[in-house]
This record gives C-alpha cells, structure tokens and sequence, in this order.
C-alpha cells in the first residue's frame, strides 16, 4: 500500500506507518528506537533507584528541634547547650513504682541498676542516683542514652528492667528518650509497610478498573519506576544537605509519587484507548494519546507543584522540605507517565488491554451523542451508561443540583470551627500502647509532671539572682537548679531548693560559658502538656522583665515553637496557594471567571472534609486534637490534587466545546471523562489512606481528611458540582473569551 505522507516527509519516531524508503525495515527499527531506548532508560533508573528505597531513612530525622529556624528562642538555647555538656545525650526516665509504698529491697535493687546501666555502656556520661519520691512510692532514675541508636539502648534498658525487678516492683522506660523510641518505631514501617499496603490497594483497584492482568501491572511499574528516580534524588539531596527530610515528609513522598503516577497513568491510558478506536495503528495511536492528554497531565502537575513549592514560605523545615522533596515526586510522575508509559503501551499495543482489546473501529468511536432536548433547545445526552445518566440529571436541573449540593457542603464545612489543630502532647504522637506514655502517667502521680525534661533558661551571669526569683514566683515551677559541672550530680540546687554550702556541694558555683549560666527548671506538669507550655509563656514574660537577654528553651519551649511557627505558617501560606492555583487556571483555561469558580469550589470540598474530620475525629476515633501542621498540609494536598480533577474535567469541557459548544461540551466532556476521573479519585484516595497503617497520628489524620476530601471532590464536586454551575452559567464561563466559544 502506498504510503499516504507528503514526498520527502518522515514518520513520527512514534509512528509505525509504512515509510516512503526502500528499506522498511531498516524504517521499522528506527521507529521502534525511541521507545526501546525509553523503556531501557527507566530500567536502568529504576535498577539504580531500587536499593535506595530502605536507605533513605538513613538521611531521614524526626528530631522536633532541628526543624525549628535558628531564630526561634528554643533554637538558640539548643545551640547554647553545647557550652555546658560534653554529648548530646538524650535523657531516658526509669520509673520504679510499689503501691503501698518501696521495700528496702526496692531501693537495693535500684543502685544495682545504676551501676548495671554504667556497667553495659548504655548510659552516654554519668546515670543520676536513684531519686525517691516525696509518698515513698517511687524512684526515679535518669539514664543520659546516646542519640545514634535510641531504639536499640532503651530496649535494652527495658531489658535490664524485666530481668531483675523484685516481683511486684513495676518499671517504666519513659522521658524524651522512651518518646523518640516509640516515634522511630512508629515510622519504621515507612519503608516496607507503606508502600507494600499502597501498591497492594492500587493494583486490586486497577484489576477492577480494567478487568485486565497486564494493564495493572504496567501502570504499578509506571508509579515503582517513578517513585524509585523520585527517591535516588532526594537521597542526594538530603545527603548532601539541601533539603532536611523526616519520616513523615518520606511517607508523604512515598503516597504521593505512587497516587500521582497513578492518576496520570489513568489519563493517559484512557486516551489512548480512544485513541486505538480511532487509529488502526498503534504508533499514531500513541500521538493521539500523548496531543490529548499532555497538556492536562503537564497542567495539573504543574499546579500541584506551585502548591506544594508555596511551602518553601514555611519557617518550619520539615513543611519547607516538603515542597522541594514532593514536587521533585511529582515531576518523575508525569516524566514516567508521559515517556514509559507511552513507550511501553506502544510495544505491547492491544495486547495491553487482553482479554478486551479495543478494536479499530472509528464509525462507533464516539460513544456520546448530544441532541437538542425540550423546548429551550438544550443539549441533553443520548446513550447508556453511568455518566451518560449523570450527564441528563445535570442537564434537567443544573441549578436545583448545584444550589442543593454546594447547601449540604456548607452545613458539613461549619463543624470545621471544631477542628482542634493547636497541637497535642507528645505522649498522644503514637497511637497504640506505649511504655513511654503509660511511665509518664505513673511519674506525674509521684513525682513533678517535668521530671526529666527540665525547661532549660539562659541567663546573663550577673542576673542569676532575680532570674531565680523570678522564675519561683511563676505558677507551675516545682524547683530551679544551676548547672555545676563540679558537683556530683552536674546541677546545684538554687532558691527554696538551695542547700547549705558543705558537704558535696562546698565550694561549687554554677558553671558559666559565653557569660551565662544554664538553669533548669522542673515544672509541675508533663512537659509535653499545655500547662507546661503556658508555664513557658509565663517564665519568658517574667524573665524578659528580668533581662531582655535571657532565653528559655527546653523540650516544652521547643513544642511551643513549633506550634507557633506552624500555625503562623499556615495563615501565610494558604491564601499564596490560591493566589498561585488561580493564576494558573487562568492561563490553562483561559477564563478569569471558571478558575475563579473552580478554586471556590475546591475551598468548600476542603472545608467539608475538615468539618467531617472534626467530627469522626472527635466523635468516632476519640484523638485529643491534631498537629497545627495537618490542616496545612490537608489544604495543599486537597486544594492542589482536587484541582486536577477540574482541570481534567474543564479542559476537556473546553476542548468540547469548541466544536460542539459550551453546554454540549460540558455534558460531553462529563461523559467521556466520568469513568476515569472516577478510578483516579479512588486511586489516590486509597493511597491516602494507606498512610492510616502507619501508627503516627499526624498520618493517620492526613490519610483520612486527604482520602475523604479526594473522594468527595472526585464523586460529588466534580461529578455534579462543577457541571452544573458551569452548565447553568453557560457561555459566560469562558469570561472575558466567551465570545469565542458557542452557548
């Protein structure tokens, strides 16, 4: 057959059209080189990429503390410290505990604990004598546990504990080191867990969709591939300084490069089946494909990326990081779906979709008819199927839908006031059982709730005197002590606390470095609670009265920070995402008014998935409140990734309606775009919720507000919502173009 391209013109490199050469084979080999050398590069990528998939926790941190700007008050007191210690040592709090009061065995046992601890090199500098409480109860023990292997040292100081406590004696490992080990155990199943559960989800999911054994399984190689350049990069990255990634930025990683992947692979899968409709070759087949769905593809990741980059704004690194570290996920996605993807449904062709193989068939390739319907001549649809259905309710009643759904949506988004988001101690980090929360329970009944985690002040060596005074007259302080390299004990008790100046403590003054001396202040209540974080609002108010220089940090200093940076953050950066998200639904769509709609719209389903969250929350799962950064990132997640179901529906509602006109173009574009902004909803909201297995709140609550939300967006904002506004508003949609575009 001759070949019908223009004289001296060449194929597509994507095409597989006979040649106008002499040589068709020579032509077929060099057709089927750029896919070839595309799907060979992945390989080699993904060959590289795999093994960092357990190495990059090793760049990974979960200390609160490092995140936290060098300005902050608790960030300068952290950098001071190292002037008054020789390690970094973290405090582990052993709680011995006997109701009815402790045995002289009890006591025994608990010296021989200390010089056991010595003994097997657990302790990172010298163990605290054991401290008994004021009721007799009780003794305290503070271990100082190097930070390198947290997990492993209080594991076997609980170890320790079990093999020689006189029966009936109970034992607790808690403090800040019991805490940061149930924090890296909890995050542990990032690197296997997570991602076994997500890719599990979705391929059942894909099974589904496509009822087809080999489609799956190249969309999850799509996302694997995807994911495994995403992590090669931000592992140099983090190695090499420029970006400070933590568990929870490494499983957000994780979730996003796989539902994203995922959800363009979706896209572009359904067009090229079309497209395969139409085309009895694969090789223009795949043209087709890549013309209508590049732009859609490019668009929506670019958004996604704009919110995401919005929290380089962020004071906190670890929301400062996520930008960088989830757009870099993002841009392997639509890489890996618009090359290997592409590459590799070209050389499986039909065979892709066995046991249903689209046939070329382009007489019955456009599945929707739209007619004049009723008087008022509007469009309605003709034609089976769930959308096609859809497409004639909106059509009936635009205005009762859009003015009935957005009224429900509403009335859910105002339980969104009751969204507790001030932040939540500690010991509520991990959900499940832990020894750490349960020993801080039992420490607060014995002894001073801040017991172990002192708040550490500060101050100008000439004002030591008034700084205590002040800070004994502040509410919630149980006793202040000076650091004293010299004394037995490293610390010397000042004010009511103050000891006579013989014995062990002759002579002693506390120690003194760049002209201030250190003071730690036990509070009455767990440093982890909001008692403890007004007592430190308190003491700074006091003591800037005091002296202008004198600085309070500490563990409950450095969550106060954190939840303060937060929250401020969260006012900035919101309103910058709609600003950006806006402008550039503007130059996609080229409208003011649809983007305008299209974001208000996106802002009422985040609003209504926070309102249901407060309640399931609340109500259902019983959570004391959440972290001031979970609303944060559910916004730019919801806002962000629902935009791309608009932005998948609209531009395919305007490339409809160029030719056929504004409303036929709405009811065509819903139609043909139902089924797979449907699964790709689903898709990504399974991946959310694939976080919940991780047994760390802030994940957990991500993964319901994020599944929710994408789920509400995909079924109800996108599917009726959004049609019908548009389909009532018209051609005035396309606002200030609309002139352009048929009613």
């Amino acid at each position: 057959m001759p070949s019908s391209a223009p004289a001296g013109t060449r194929p597509a490199p994507w095409s597989d059209a006979p040649a106008p050469s002499p040589r068709p084979r020579r032509r077929r080999w060099l057709r089927a080189l750029l896919p070839a050398l595309m799907i060979v590069a992945w390989l080699a990528v993904a060959g590289v990429g795999g093994p960092y998939f357990g190495k990059i926790s090793e760049v990974s941190s979960n200390d609160q503390s490092s995140f936290l700007p060098e300005s902050t008050e608790s960030t300068r007191v952290t950098n001071l410290q190292g002037e008054f210690r020789d390690s970094d040592a973290i405090p582990a709090i052993v709680l011995l505990v006997r109701d009815g009061g402790l045995e002289a065995g009890d006591r025994a046992w608990a010296e021989e604990l200390t010089a056991s601890v010595q003994d097997a090199g657990l302790s990172e500098g010298e163990t605290s004598p054991p401290i008994p409480s004021e009721d007799g109860q009780a003794i305290e023990i503070v271990v100082p546990l190097g930070d390198g292997e947290v997990v492993d040292d209080v594991e076997a100081l609980t170890a320790l504990l079990e093999e020689g406590a006189p029966d009936g004696l109970q034992s607790y490992v808690t403090g800040p080191a019991g805490f940061t080990a149930d924090l890296v155990a909890g995050f542990a199943g990032i690197d296997g867990l997570l991602l076994g559960v997500a890719l599990a989800v979705v391929f059942v999911i894909l099974l589904v969709v496509y009822r087809s054994p080999v489609l799956p399984v190249l969309v999850l190689l799509t996302s694997v591939f995807a994911l495994s350049a995403a992590i090669l990069l931000v592992y140099w990255l983090a190695a090499n300084d420029v970006v400070r990634i933590s568990g929870q930025v490494q499983g957000i990683l994780f979730i996003l490069v796989v539902g994203a992947a995922t959800d363009y692979s979706l896209l572009y899968t359904a067009r090229y089946r079309d497209a395969l409709l139409h085309h009895r070759r694969r090789g223009d087949a795949t043209r087709a494909a890549l013309k209508g769905s590049a732009e859609p593809i490019i668009a929506s990741g670019a958004t996604v990326i704009a919110g995401l980059l919005c929290l380089l704004l962020s004071d906190l690194a670890s929301n400062k990081a996520l930008g960088p570290v989830a757009s870099v996920g993002i841009v392997m996605s639509i890489l890996a779906a618009l090359t290997f993807l592409p590459a590799v449904l070209w050389a499986t062709g039909r065979g892709a979709f066995w046991p249903f193989r689209p046939r070329y068939d382009p007489a019955g390739a456009d599945r929707v008819r739209v007619v004049d319907h009723g008087a008022d001549g509007r469009p309605s649809v003709e034609g089976r199927g769930v959308w096609a259905s859809v497409a004639r309710f909106v059509a009936r009643a635009p205005r009762a839908i859009w003015i009935v759904t957005t009224v429900v949506l509403l009335a859910l988004a105002g339980f969104s006031t009751q969204f507790q988001a001030s932040g939540v101690e500690q010991s509520e980090l991990v959900l499940g059982e832990s020894q750490a929360r349960d020993g801080q329970d039992a420490l607060a009944e014995h002894f001073p709730g801040g017991s172990g985690s002192p708040a550490i002040v500060m101050v100008p060596a000439g004002q030591v005197g008034p700084a205590v005074d002040a800070v004994e007259a502040t509410g919630g302080v149980a006793g202040v002590a000076a650091v004293a390299l010299d004394s037995p004990s490293g610390t010397l008790p000042l004010g009511e606390n103050a000891v006579p100046p013989v014995g062990p403590f002759a002579g002693v003054e506390p120690t003194e470095a760049q002209g201030l001396v250190q003071l730690q202040v036990t509070l009455d209540d767990a440093a982890d609670s909001p008692a403890a974080e007004q007592t430190v609002r308190e003491l700074r108010g006091s003591l800037s009265a005091v002296d202008q220089g004198i600085l309070v940090g500490g563990a409950t200093a450095t969550t106060l920070d954190t939840n303060e940076t937060s929250i401020a953050d969260r006012t900035l950066i919101i309103p910058v995402i709609l600003a950006v998200i806006t402008l550039i639904l503007m130059l996609l769509l080229r409208s003011v008014l649809a983007p305008v709609l299209l974001v208000l719209t996106t802002v009422i389903s985040f609003f209504t998935a926070l309102g249901v969250s407060a309640l399931v929350f609340e109500h259902v799962l019983d959570l004391p409140g959440a972290d001031p950064s979970v609303p944060l990132f559910g916004f730019v997640f919801l806002v962000a990734l629902g935009i791309d179901y608009n932005i998948f529906l609209m531009s395919r509602v305007r490339e409809e309606s160029l030719v056929h006109g504004t409303r036929a173009g709405i009811l065509r574009g819903l139609t043909l775009t139902g089924g797979v902004i449907t699964s790709a909803g689903i898709v990504l909201a399974a991946t959310f919720a694939a976080l919940a297995v991780i047994p760390i709140m802030f994940l957990v609550q991500l993964a319901f507000i994020v599944a929710f939300g994408v789920l509400l967006d995909a079924l109800i904002v996108r599917s009726l919502l959004v049609p019908a506004l548009t389909y009532d508003v018209g051609r005035a949609i396309w606002w200030p173009f609309h002139r352009r575009i048929e009613p």
